[in-house]
């Protein structure tokens, strides 16, 4: 753990960097199988045995699909069937994995999403089939994290393609599990889920606004909703260092981040290493200028940067485009430098956006973007893009009358996507779907302070979600509050917080462990 030691004027005591810097990988790995205390669920058919031989799904005949193999997978004795969807005239190739137990089957589908602009893939089946969930995935028309997929070799862009990246290669997979199912046990899912973070919590999102009749219930962590706002601000931090011509250094980010924690920590009345709320701590880094961090002094001019990062995107006149990092956020993976002499780092998923999406020029750099041109841009990709990849339609009417229920999650500490994105996405589904109890009827949003982009942090991390959305899809139970816990390196729990779901949050009931759920009781705001 990185530690720096303060001699500002005023004094203070050694102070952690509690967020580590994560790589660009994160936007991918947060698509990563639920939390462990899920369980397998109950079986829903007395007789859920296979009506054919394995084999025999190779000879299945679907719509624009070839069956490219079918395969016993010893490990979880599951079939692993790999198909092709294409969409004629197009020449597009999307890959759907699907697995099916051989036996056990609890008689439910189960959807994976993605990362990034990374589909999905066959490995985050395992832990689904185990649980005796068909399970599927897909690459939604690519391999490879790379945006390149979306312009061809004379520089048009792909519009299928980015059509099936975007909603599109999610659907087939459903559509295509579904019917293997029904093909291999000769019924169908009584039920089916949707499983994603990021990327794969805007995929679930996405079905819940286009092809609602897909699943009865979604979970959608850290959701990369409003995709045309959001992935332009991930170069933000560039942008105002670009514009700057002044690079802060990952030790002074780190520096000023665990500052800012220090100072809004305890406003909870709880002194644990989290901010709470972040939009109340309103810390301003200039109280920063003059601490000594390593071998060098934070300016006024670290200051000014840090300030607008999280301030967030802005354009002419101060107009807010979209929300920034909040306080206590990990500040190095959008506003990330290195080497010698110091250069800028622009983060790989809202590169290859601009690069491939906006610019179409493969070889732009990303490091020299002026505010005025990012402006201009992000405009660009709200009206090009929002129709396919905005993801923010709050009309969730044709969901909720098919019986749909969806749970999302969002780290109040994400360093990719502002948690306020999501708050902004269910406030407008409040207004559009009757207020605020109606959409708690089948829409939750729980915000979870103290944690990132992968639920990992200072905080709590959420668990047992797949458990909650069954219960509430299956049994009616809509779920008042998430656990969350926190573990030592040794795997021990050593902090339990309740989740509540917005705009309600956890306080404190003034007695008691702060590091025992049961002594927190639902507050609002």
């Amino acid at each position: 753990m990185f530690t720096f030691t303060v001699t500002h004027p005023v004094r203070r005591r050694l102070l952690p960097a509690l967020l580590l810097a994560l790589a660009p990988t994160v936007f991918a790995a947060a698509a990563s199988a639920p939390a462990r205390r899920d369980g397998a669920p109950k079986p829903l058919f007395a007789d859920a045995a296979p009506v054919i031989p394995w084999e025999d799904l190779r000879k299945i005949s679907l719509p624009n699909t070839t069956i490219d193999s079918v395969a016993l997978d010893a490990t979880d004795h599951s079939v692993r069937v790999t198909a092709t969807v294409s969409h004629p005239p197009a020449t597009d190739r999307v890959k759907v994995f699907i697995a099916l137990p051989t036996k056990g089957w609890n008689g439910r589908f189960r959807g994976h999403g993605g990362g990034g602009f990374v589909g999905g893939n066959a490995g985050s089946l395992r832990g689904a089939v185990s649980q005796g969930y068909v399970a599927g995935a897909t690459d939604t028309g690519h391999e490879g994290g790379s945006g390149s997929f979306a312009l061809g070799d004379k520089g048009r862009l792909n519009w299928q393609d980015i059509r099936d990246n975007a909603y599109l290669g999610i659907h087939e997979m459903t559509v295509t599990g579904k019917a293997l199912a029904r093909a291999f046990y000769g019924k169908d899912p009584k039920y089916s889920y949707f499983y994603g973070s990021s990327t794969g919590g805007r995929q679930g999102l996405s079905e819940a606004q286009r092809f609602p009749e897909d699943y009865n219930g979604i979970y959608s962590g850290c959701p990369a909703v409003n995709w045309t706002h959001f992935v332009p601000g991930l170069l933000w931090p560039q942008v105002v260092m670009a514009e700057a011509k002044h690079l802060v250094p990952k030790a002074k980010l780190d520096a000023v981040t665990a500052a800012a924690i220090a100072a809004c920590d305890a406003a909870d009345g709880i002194s644990d290493g989290v901010i709470d709320d972040p939009s109340r701590c309103t810390w301003d880094p200039q109280a920063f200028v003059g601490t000594k961090v390593g071998e060098e002094v934070f300016t006024a001019d670290d200051a000014r940067v840090v300030r607008e990062m999280w301030a967030g995107p802005r354009g002419v006149g101060g107009r807010m485009i979209w929300h920034g990092l909040t306080r206590g956020t990990d500040l190095n993976a959008l506003g990330g430098s290195g080497g010698a002499p110091l250069a800028g780092k622009p983060f790989s998923v809202g590169l290859d956006w601009f690069r491939y999406f906006l610019v179409q020029d493969p070889q732009w750099p990303g490091t020299a973007l002026g505010k005025a041109e990012f402006e201009l841009l992000q405009r660009q990709s709200v009206e090009q893009y929002g129709a396919v990849f905005g993801t923010d339609n709050p009309d969730l009417t044709r969901f909720r009358d098919h019986g749909g229920k969806v749970i999302i999650v969002h780290g109040m500490a994400d360093q990719l996507i502002p948690h306020e994105g999501s708050v902004d996405y269910y406030r407008r589904v409040q207004a559009a779907m009757g207020g605020p109890e109606r959409t708690a009827e089948f829409a939750r949003l729980f915000l979870v302070p103290g944690v990132d982009h992968g639920m990992r942090g200072a905080g709590a991390t959420p668990v047992g979600q797949m458990d909650a959305l069954l219960r509430w899809v299956e049994d009616g139970q809509a779920p008042d509050l998430i656990d969350a816990e926190k573990r030592d390196a040794g795997g021990k729990i050593i902090r339990t917080r309740p989740v509540y779901p917005y705009p309600q949050y956890a306080k404190y009931r003034g007695t008691g462990s702060t590091d025992d759920a049961a002594n927190f009781a639902p507050a609002t705001r």
